[in-house]
C-alpha cells in the first residue's frame, strides 16, 4: 500500500470510527441519564437565587432584536439584569435597543464600534453586575425556563466554570436552516451528550452560553483575536 492508499482509508475510515463512536455515546448517555431526567425541570426561586447578568451582543439584528428581548424579560427568573451591546450595526438594530429601553427600563445599552462579538461580550462583561454570566446571540429566543435551568446546573457543584445550552433551529426551509439542523443535531445534540460520560463538554456553544464570573475573569474574559470564541474561552477553562 502506499501513501495514497493509506490517505484514503484514513479520510473515509477516521470520519466513520468517530461517528460511531459519538452514537454510540449519545445513546448510552440518553439510556443512563437523559431519559431519567424530569423535563421540563420546575424550579422555585427566592430571593436568594444568584444574579444573573444576560449579555447580548447584536450587529444588524433590527429584524430579530425586538423578539429576542421580550422573550429575555419573561424568564421565569427573578434576579437578573439584561445588557444588549450594539456593536456598531450599519442597520437600525441601535433605534430598536432605544425602544426597547421605553418598554423595558430595566435594559442596558451599550454602543460601540465594530470590533467583533467577543469585544462586544467583554464590553458587557465590564457593566455586568451578576455572578452568573449568560450569553446568548442576537437573534436567539431562549426558553422562558433556560436561565434557570443553568443556574441550577452552577448549584449543583462549585467545580462547574461553564454550560452550554440546547440550541434549535427555528427557520428549517431554507437551505442554511437546513445546514443548521443538521449541524446543532449532530455537534450539540449528539456529541456533546456523547461527552458527558466523560464528565464535562469539551466545548461551548457560544449560541447560549452560561459562565461562573470568576471563572471569566480568571481567564480574562473573550480573546478578541480568535474567530471562534466560544471554542477559545471553553479551551481555556
Amino acid at each position: 500500500m502506499n501513501i495514497l492508499d493509506h490517505l484514503a482509508i484514513f479520510t473515509l475510515g477516521y470520519p466513520s470510527l468517530m461517528a460511531t463512536i459519538w452514537i454510540c455515546g449519545g445513546i448510552y448517555f440518553y439510556v443512563h441519564w437523559e431519559r431519567k431526567q424530569a423535563w421540563p425541570a420546575t424550579f422555585v426561586w427566592d430571593e436568594s437565587a444568584p444574579k444573573v447578568t444576560v449579555l447580548l451582543p447584536c450587529y444588524n439584528e433590527e429584524a430579530n432584536v425586538n423578539e429576542t428581548v421580550h422573550h429575555l424579560f419573561k424568564q421565569n427568573y427573578p434576579n437578573m439584569e439584561v445588557i444588549a451591546i450594539n456593536d456598531g450595526s450599519k442597520d437600525n438594530t441601535a433605534e430598536r435597543l432605544a425602544a426597547l429601553v421605553q418598554q423595558y427600563p430595566t435594559l442596558k445599552v451599550l454602543n460601540q464600534t465594530n470590533q467583533g462579538k467577543a469585544s462586544a461580550m467583554n464590553h458587557g462583561l465590564s457593566h455586568a453586575t451578576g455572578e452568573i454570566i449568560v450569553g446568548i446571540d442576537g437573534d436567539a429566543i431562549l426558553d422562558y425556563d433556560a436561565i434557570g435551568y443553568m443556574v441550577n446546573h452552577f448549584l449543583s457543584s462549585p467545580k462547574v466554570s461553564g454550560v452550554t445550552g440546547n440550541p434549535r433551529v427555528r427557520t428549517r426551509s431554507t437551505a442554511i436552516g437546513k445546514i443548521q439542523t443538521g449541524e446543532f443535531s449532530a455537534i450539540i445534540g449528539l456529541i456533546k451528550r456523547a461527552q458527558r460520560i466523560y464528565g464535562m463538554v469539551f466545548t461551548i456553544s457560544g449560541v447560549i452560553c452560561a459562565f461562573r464570573r470568576q471563572a471569566l475573569e480568571e481567564i480574562g474574559g473573550w480573546s478578541t483575536d480568535m474567530i471562534t470564541e466560544d471554542i477559545d474561552v471553553s479551551w481555556r477553562f
